[in-house]
């Protein structure tokens, strides 16, 4: 099994810069990788990185997308005079040349090869290139967006050449709108392309129609292309979290990706002064992690803009902190996502059902966003003032974009608190028989015999004995000396009975309970916000009113990995992540609806929650292979690979949807849609 997380950096992408006056291309400097670079190093994460050596790219790799005449042109460059320069990069947007620009776009590409390589081969397991200059505007026969080749468009193409991949996953989380890997992809069923990008309704830059949320791809590659369009600046961790829940995790594991690529650009953090967005850096740790069990974990993080060198700093490591398999800070402030959010993605969700199923059955219709009306209506009343009058208006609306900017650059950020890991990932609390089948890195707990159990309680011996184990481990959790642990115990119910309330009485806030099989909940929930059970079973429960107790009945999809799935994405990890835990328990118990794959998976994306506090209780009977499995996930090895997920039946979402539409009004992060065409909240807010 691959371990390990690949740095992929070389000064010499540095040694380029600006040589002339451009007021587009200044903030693209080569601090932006010594910063990087720097951060890692002084908070040791470099150190713990395996470092790969960077090659150039060869013209063959550079020929995987580009045409032969454009890279004959970039080619003369070195040999330019500063005048000729200039002359040829007018030809092109956005972008500038330099002597040295050339060969360190080949380092680029050829730093990101070596990580796809090493990543493929198991060398590692995943990893992060920091290059220079970014890719994701490059098109095949142009420079563009600071952008000369196109990095990542590359390695995809690379990818499917050199270790015949089928299915390659590219996730640009840039705020700019990555066209050069639409243009190169766009009727390519074979990878998957999902940005979400500063719109605006076409008025932020690259200002393309294609960049949209119904430009879908073209031919056979049509659903394969999926634009989330941002309409109005201030998005923060809530509205990426929901993209990520409601759009882009659901088609990622029904189109099960062999390769993860991700354009990692940060001017979609807080402070740039491109992005105007309000995503702290550390979302990207969690964007990050609920990537990771895609793929089989393979996943190539590719550096692409950020341009508030603080902040792109930090989300670079947060991003490889993740990698290396750190606890993911506990996020805050989740609420509900703002409207112009919700309204894109409802509109992806509804022009993409036709070609996803686990949109098929959503009732989201496409709505005409109201910051669209909005903006038609100044542009109308505009159209009627006198020219002189227009002239002031666009004068004072500059002047205040560029002290919004200017703010934004000043912005001061503190530094994230430290992502402390316990020396011990993972502990555990099984019988001997069972012990060899766990890898030597599990620690195993002292037994502890429980004298005085409660009467009412279970009596038998042996139930009395496992949860003095369960509470053995669960004290080495809950004071940190480990992170997670796991018990195979005789009775889930009765354990977990216990460990509820053991862990209520020692003063934890909140407690999150995921249970998984046809026992019955053996804890009472009403409206104590302390406690949140989610039970998935497969057969009907009574329905109670409480917003802390959601059964969801997938009797009619037993067995089935799509429906599994499905409500886990679209509402276990909303609700988990709306609640915010200080402890995950998760149990598979008698009668269970779920495969061992679909449990390490489950067990991965959790891990994301409480700082990565997790205590999973299995039933004795439950098999070799959840187990293992189970163990694997908890130590931070990759879910086992699930396959293309076949298609959903009415049925197998209704349950979900019930709940969900349920819910939504006390957990914002489960909400899909927007209000209304017309809701008063958004209408009128200026998108800059």
């Amino acid at each position: 099994m691959a371990s390990g997380t690949a740095l992929v950096y070389d000064e010499e992408m540095t040694r380029y810069k600006l040589l002339w006056v451009d007021p587009a291309c200044k903030i693209e400097v080569p601090e932006r990788l010594t910063v990087s670079h720097a951060a890692l190093q002084q908070q040791g994460l470099a150190q713990r990185c395996v470092t790969l050596p960077v090659r150039q790219a060869t013209e063959e790799d550079i020929l995987l997308a580009h045409s032969e005449e454009y890279l004959e042109a970039v080619k003369k460059t070195p040999f330019m005079t500063l005048e000729e320069m200039m002359t040829f990069t007018q030809q092109y947007g956005d972008v500038y040349f330099h002597p040295n620009i050339y060969h360190c776009a080949k380092l680029a590409i050829g730093a990101t090869l070596q990580l796809v390589d090493s990543v493929m081969t198991g060398q590692v397991r995943n990893g992060m290139a920091l290059v220079r200059p970014p890719g994701h505007h490059s098109q095949r026969s142009e420079a563009n967006g600071f952008c000369i080749f196109n990095n990542v468009a590359i390695a995809a193409l690379y990818a499917q050449k050199r270790y015949n991949i089928k299915r390659v996953l590219i996730v640009d989380w840039d705020v700019h709108h990555g066209q050069g890997l639409q243009y190169c992809f766009e009727e390519d069923p074979n990878v998957l392309y999902f940005s979400w990008h500063r719109y605006e309704h076409q008025r932020f830059w690259p200002n393309l129609r294609d960049s949209d949320y119904d430009c879908v791809g073209k031919g056979k590659g049509a659903g394969f292309n999926i634009n989330l369009p941002w309409n109005k600046v201030g998005m923060d961790n809530k509205d990426y979290l929901a993209a990520f829940f409601h759009v882009l995790l659901p088609v990622a594991y029904e189109f099960c990706p062999e390769l993860v690529l991700v354009s990692a650009g940060f001017d979609s953090a807080i402070g740039d002064p491109e992005g105007l967005m309000n995503a702290t850096p550390d979302v990207f740790a969690h964007l990050t992690h609920l990537l990771m069990p895609l793929a089989g974990g393979k996943l190539c993080a590719v550096l692409e803009g950020g341009y508030n060198l603080t902040s792109l700093a930090q989300s670079v490591c947060q991003t490889v902190q993740t990698l290396l398999g750190d606890p993911v800070p506990r996020p805050s402030g989740l609420g509900v996502p703002c409207e112009s959010a919700l309204e894109s993605i409802q509109c992806v969700r509804a022009v993409h059902r036709q070609y996803w199923s686990c949109f098929k059955h959503a009732d989201d219709p496409v709505v005409e966003p109201n910051t669209k009306h909005c903006r038609q209506e100044q542009e109308v009343a505009v159209s009627l003032e006198e020219s002189g009058q227009k002239e002031q208006e666009v004068a004072v609306s500059l002047e205040e974009t560029g002290q919004k900017e200017l703010e934004v650059q000043e912005t001061s950020l503190t530094e994230p608190p430290p992502r402390q890991a316990p020396s011990v990932r993972t502990a555990v609390a099984i019988p001997p028989d069972a012990e060899a089948r766990l890898p030597d890195t599990c620690v195993r707990v002292t037994e502890k015999v429980l004298r005085n159990v409660d009467p009412a309680g279970p009596i038998d011996e042996g139930v009395v004995q496992s949860i003095g184990n369960v509470f053995a481990l669960l004290d080495e959790i809950m004071t940190k000396k480990v992170r997670n642990g796991l018990a195979l115990v005789p009775d889930v119910p009765a354990a977990l009975s216990c460990v509820v309330q053991r862990v209520l009485t020692s003063g934890t806030d909140r407690v999150m309970l995921v249970l998984v099989g046809d026992a019955e909940v053996p804890v009472e929930v009403g409206d104590d916000s302390r406690v949140l059970v989610l039970h998935i079973c497969g057969k009907e429960e009574e329905k109670r009113k409480s917003q802390y107790h959601i059964p969801v009945c997938l009797r009619k999809a037993r067995k089935s990995t799509s429906a599994f799935l499905h409500a886990v994405l679209s509402l276990v990890l909303p609700l988990a992540y709306s609640f915010n835990p200080s402890l995950v328990l998760q149990a598979l118990g008698p009668g269970s609806v779920v495969g061992e794959a679909e449990w390490a998976h489950l067990t991965c994306l959790l891990q994301g929650l409480a700082g990565g506090q997790t205590l999973a209780l299995l039933q004795l009977d439950s098999g070799e292979n959840v187990l293992e499995a189970t163990a694997c996930s908890l130590l931070g090895g990759p879910a086992p690979t699930l396959g293309p997920l076949g298609p959903l039946a009415p049925e197998e979402v209704q349950e979900v949807e019930s709940q969900r539409h349920r819910l939504q009004a006390q957990w914002g992060l489960l909400k899909t849609a927007a209000k209304n065409s017309s809701g008063a909240e958004d209408r009128c807010a200026s998108p800059v």
